[in-house]
Parts: C-alpha cells; structure tokens; sequence
C-alpha cells in the first residue's frame, strides 16, 4: 500500500486532487481511498488530504501518520518544517515551489527523495488560475509512479468536463518540467 499526505489550503484542490487519484487507481483495477482533514472549513485554511492505493482491500479509516509521499500545494507550508512530519524515511517530497530542490529541502529541513515544479506559473500558464490541483498531480506521477497517466482522463473529464483539457495539458507539462533529486 502506498499512502500520500497532501498539505495546502482550502480552496486549492488537494481533496479533488486525492479524489482524481482514487478514480484513476481504481479504474485500474485496484482499490484506493481519499479522504480530507481540516478544522473550520474556510477558504485559505490550512488543510491535509489522504490517499492510499493498493493492491489489496484498504481496511485502514484513519488518516495518515507515516506517509510514503508528501504533496505540498502551498509552497508558504513549507517554512513551517511540519509538511515532512512522519515522512518514511525513504519517503518522497513533492512540492509546489519556484526555489530549486536545495533550496526546498533547506526551507523544510528534508534530506531525502525531493521532486520540485513550479506548479503556480505551469497553472496560470495553462489553465489561467493558480490553482495547482492537477498540476500537482503531474509531479507526483512523475516522482511516485501511482497510476499511468492516461488512467487519470476519464476522471478529469467527469469532473472539469470542456475543462479537461486545459487540466490535463497543467499535469501534462507539470510531469515534463518536475526536476527531482535522491
């Protein structure tokens, strides 16, 4: 089983974004489940989302301590160290962030696996807000390989509809510019 923590705030996708992977690993035939956790729901708040994949049925209903992956959408929690809390030691960081890996890594005090994008610009680019949800997802596949990309089109076509498209091209050019360091 493979569990991801998403760290961002209310309003930028990390629930959609879980939500996305859940569909696309279970059209593959697997099972999966997404989850958020946040106090008072408001736009802006700080909040965390689960997702786990597997292979196997997922028993577990309770959110994640021990993560393999840590998202991060708001690249402002990452001062805060707290994102890497719990973090598997051969664990991934994925985050959205115009600084360099060094730079990221130096900012959140991790040393391990670290996958930076500029999720923010790639978003406003592509889609014409910076609402890095789907962005996001095109690092995460391109540091963890959780679901084949394509898996993850029907989900976005039933939830963006003429939108989609625009999305996709987001995670699309996200997966080609995510540098990642061991």
């Amino acid at each position: 089983m493979i569990e991801v923590r998403f760290h961002g705030r209310g309003g930028q996708g990390a629930v959609t974004s879980c939500e996305l992977m859940a569909q696309a690993a279970i059209a593959e035939g697997r099972y999966a489940q997404a989850f958020p956790s946040f106090g008072p729901e408001r736009r802006g708040a700080p909040l965390q989302a689960y997702l786990r994949i597997s292979d196997d049925p997922i028993r577990l209903r309770e959110k994640i301590y021990h993560p393999n992956v840590v998202v991060v959408l708001d690249p402002a929690l990452l001062a805060s160290g707290a994102v890497k809390d719990g973090l598997k030691e051969d664990g991934v960081l994925v985050a959205n962030s115009s600084k360099t890996v060094a730079e990221v890594r130096g900012q959140c005090g991790y040393s391990g696996r670290t996958a930076v994008v500029d999720a923010a610009v790639i978003a406003q680019q592509e889609l014409g807000v910076p609402i890095t949800n789907t962005t996001m997802l095109g690092a995460l596949l391109k540091a963890v390989e959780l679901v084949e990309l394509d898996s993850l089109k029907a989900p976005l076509d039933a939830r963006f509809g003429r939108l989609a498209e625009k999305n996709l091209a987001a995670l699309q050019r996200a997966y080609a510019e995510t540098e990642i360091e061991e």
